[in-house]
């Protein structure tokens, strides 16, 4: 993986390229973007199709929007439970083994992240070297295809997984510090597992 060790010590390093979520407007050129010029400055990425963002939040195993089914629909992430665990009045066990989940899932997705990084540049590049043709674009696309699928099932597992430890109170706690006021799991859907759904008195 040396094209992703070289990209992640560029990004490391302080790349001139500013940070944008949807890789747009903020890597632009400052000033009303012209309409008709929609992706001048985008030409300078080293992968076209990724901002400097997106590349970061794949190399370091990061959510990225990957998880919004299960996040706005009341299946809480790991990340955020154990940032915010003291107002979710987690037990100890229940840190542990969201920690447990954690872990697995910044491990997988980091691997799978690097992959995808990988295969953009392989297809930027075959595009900028002229040495695309349909056999290897559909390879690289495919292949990007599969891997960003399983990234997405890897985050989305982790939610799944989460959820299991957490109780009812916890995960309608969860959606209201995370700002998703609005419709609480259904009482008695879900019950945690290991006997840890405690809560402040």
């Amino acid at each position: 993986m040396r094209v992703v060790a070289a990209l992640a010590l560029s990004l490391l390093a302080g790349c001139q390229m500013p940070q944008a979520n949807d890789g747009s407007a903020s890597e632009m050129s400052s000033g009303s973007p012209n309409p008709s010029q929609p992706y001048a400055g985008l030409q300078q990425r080293p992968i076209a199709a990724l901002s400097t963002e997106q590349v970061e939040d794949l190399l370091a195993g990061r959510g990225a929007g990957y998880a919004l089914a299960a996040e706005l629909n009341h299946y809480p992430g790991p990340t955020h439970v154990l940032e915010l665990a003291d107002q979710l009045w987690l037990a100890p066990e229940q840190r542990q083994r969201v920690e447990q989940t954690r872990v697995r899932m910044q491990e997988e997705a980091k691997r799978l992240g690097e992959r995808l990084v990988d295969l953009e540049h392989q297809l930027d590049t075959a595009f900028g070297d002229r040495a695309i043709d349909e056999r290897r674009l559909s390879e690289l696309t495919s292949a990007a295809a599969e891997v960003e699928g399983r990234l997405r099932a890897v985050h989305l597992r982790a939610h799944l997984e989460t959820r299991a430890l957490l109780g009812a109170e916890q995960v309608a706690r969860y959606d209201e510090l995370r700002g998703y006021a609005s419709g609480a799991p259904e009482p008695g859907r879900h019950q945690p597992g290991n006997g840890h759904g405690t809560h402040a008195p």
